[in-house]
């Protein structure tokens, strides 16, 4: 068995927990720091990567503005008509993909899609998806283009 057995589910939950943290502060007006003190008393992180929870949590939180700006530069409405859970997923995604550039791409989009499937309005992960892949465009466009040409082979 592998040391990285069950690491994408860990992975998972971490990013879930986060979510339900950044809505948290998102609605309440808590502080990041705060929310995560609670987090981590209330929730059970034994399924869940702590670490990332946490660089998750603080760095979309310390970095929301310019997350917005780049998830606003490909909204079809303004930031603030964004249900909060698919704000918040976009931040999410927004920050993985300027930020976390050892996680490729495609596995950031395709875990924010399944966030917005589970936590999300009905269509919320379409919405999602479309803006995320711009983001990408813009802050992913070598690993992008490598992929495309890899994959022409």
């Amino acid at each position: 068995m592998s040391a990285n057995k069950g690491r994408p589910d860990r992975r998972r939950a971490a990013r879930e927990l986060a979510l339900q943290a950044l809505y948290q502060v998102h609605m309440s007006g808590a502080s990041a720091v705060e929310v995560q003190a609670q987090f981590l008393s209330d929730q059970d992180f034994k399924q869940a990567d702590k670490r990332m929870f946490g660089q998750l949590l603080r760095g979309v939180a310390a970095q929301q503005e310019s997350l917005d700006v780049m998830i606003g530069e490909h909204l079809d409405r303004k930031l603030s008509e964004l249900d909060p859970i698919e704000l918040n997923v976009l931040r999410m995604g927004a920050y993985e993909l300027s930020d976390s550039v050892s996680v490729p791409y495609r596995v950031v989009i395709n875990e924010c899609i399944e966030l917005a499937k589970v936590f999300g309005a009905t269509d919320g992960h379409k919405y999602v998806n479309s803006i995320l892949d711009k983001v990408a465009l813009n802050h992913r466009a070598i690993e992008i283009e490598a992929k495309q040409n890899s994959s022409v082979r």
